[in-house]
């Protein structure tokens, strides 16, 4: 899949993207029909046990995506532009969306409308596919006092509506609408020609995107409205290595097949 492919699925089938951080799981996900991997700034939660993504920084961004490129070489990889990255100035935000694009990234993903339509603008213009992110920006957490819907005011909606007007205008080939109301999604994706990716949006986005522990079930205590579990994979990896570790205290691992002469 390339650039090109979003476009062309818009109003003909799904999208399909799932969160990737490293080497191992991209090697795993190189070999599934998944459209794009994002590399996303919830690396710093999941990856590396921080409260909010505020935490992760350019350089760890850069670290992961370059992980990512070397296990699949082939998936079209989305490299998040994390914390206040796009917002100290045009050259250093260009040097952090080239050294995403250098480390592998074939786009980068912008959080938010408000004061950075001309940047966006810039970063395309300059040969770097951009994708949007509206709704619930993990990174404005503390301004939204909490991860919490987006949208549901009417006031609140014709903002997000008309920022996603805004970023494709300003020409993101697709966005992200994260935990806003499913009618305001569906409104949202009619309305603009790029596609949609919803996460907590509703069935009628163009496409959906989950973080990939979420979906695999590696952690039993989150339980978000919107997430589907397609495994169980918490009680995969913990019963393996209580196996392993059973048989190594009982003595039958290694055996004599799994020894050298």
């Amino acid at each position: 899949m390339n650039v090109l492919d979003f476009q062309t699925c818009k109003g003909t089938r799904k999208i399909s993207m799932v969160t990737c951080y490293d080497y191992w799981s991209a090697q795993i996900l190189e070999k599934t029909d998944i459209d794009c991997l994002l590399v996303g700034d919830s690396l710093a939660m999941v990856m590396h046990g921080y409260d909010s993504t505020v935490f992760a920084e350019i350089e760890l961004m850069a670290l992961h995506v370059r992980a990512v490129a070397k296990g699949a070489p082939d998936k079209f990889i989305v490299g998040d532009m994390p914390f206040l990255s796009t917002r100290k100035g045009l050259q250093p935000t260009m040097d952090a969306v080239q050294m995403l694009m250098q480390a592998g990234a074939n786009a980068v993903k912008v959080e938010g409308e408000a004061g950075q339509r001309e940047l966006i603008a810039h970063i395309v213009e300059s040969g770097v596919p951009v994708m949007g992110h509206l709704g619930l920006t993990p990174q404005s957490v503390n301004g939204f006092g909490g991860h919490k819907v987006q949208g549901r005011k009417d006031a609140d909606a014709e903002v997000l509506f008309a920022s996603a007007l805004g970023v494709a205008e300003a020409g993101c080939f697709a966005v992200v609408l994260e935990c806003v109301p499913a009618s305001l999604a569906r409104r949202i994706s009619q309305a603009i020609d790029i596609p949609t990716i919803g996460i907590g949006a509703g069935p009628h986005t163009d496409g959906q995107v989950l973080v990939l522990h979420d979906m695999l079930g590696m952690n039993p205590e989150f339980k978000p409205k919107f997430l589907r579990r397609y495994g169980d994979g918490f009680s995969l990896v913990s019963n393996a290595v209580n196996r392993f570790h059973a048989e190594t205290v009982q003595g039958c691992f290694p055996s004599q097949a799994e020894s050298y002469g």
